[in-house]
């Protein structure tokens, strides 16, 4: 696995979240925000902090400290129970190094630490095999497809993968700062 480190989200990683707002990175959400919606959601990263509902973290790996990713999870219901559901992007320089299956199973330490031991489902897109894939080596299990409405109007063909909080995740070191 990758060597990577999770820096909780803060007011410093606006620059971050402006270099994932690309159209590779962001057709999972229906493409690239303009800039008002960029800021938006960085202060809604930064809320969930403070509100204890959702966490995202800067990727960080040797000798980039500015993060080269963003992983996090926040609560949501499934089927009606509560759960949680993550989310990561890795620039495209740094994909294919393992950095987001392994700064996944970082999240889930993460989330154990916190005693947050709810379901963890990701929703990626079943056309987008790359995602696929880091579910698979992060530890998810496939559930099965479902049509997923990301916002109101936005309804995207998807996998359900879950992953049980309560089990530990092989590899994973809750190392984050």
């Amino acid at each position: 696995m990758a060597d990577v480190t999770l820096v909780p989200w803060s007011a410093d990683d606006l620059d971050l979240l402006r270099r994932a707002n690309t159209p590779e990175l962001m057709d999972q959400m229906g493409g690239p925000e303009n800039d008002e919606q960029v800021l938006a959601r960085h202060e809604r990263y930064q809320r969930l902090w403070r509100e204890a509902t959702g966490f995202q973290f800067r990727i960080v790996v040797p000798g980039h400290p500015e993060g080269v990713g963003i992983v996090g999870y926040w609560h949501r219901e499934h089927d009606g129970e509560p759960a949680f559901e993550a989310g990561w992007s890795v620039e495209a320089a740094y994909r294919g190094r393992g950095i987001a299956p392994a700064a996944v199973q970082e999240m889930f330490a993460a989330a154990r630490a916190r005693g947050d031991l709810r379901p963890v489902h990701a929703y990626p897109r079943i056309d987008n095999p790359a995602s696929n894939a880091v579910c698979r080596k992060a530890g998810f299990t496939l559930v099965g497809p479902e049509e997923f409405e990301i916002r109101p109007g936005l309804v995207l063909h998807v996998n359900d993968w879950v992953h049980d909080l309560s089990a530990p995740t092989p590899g994973a070191s809750a190392r984050s700062a």
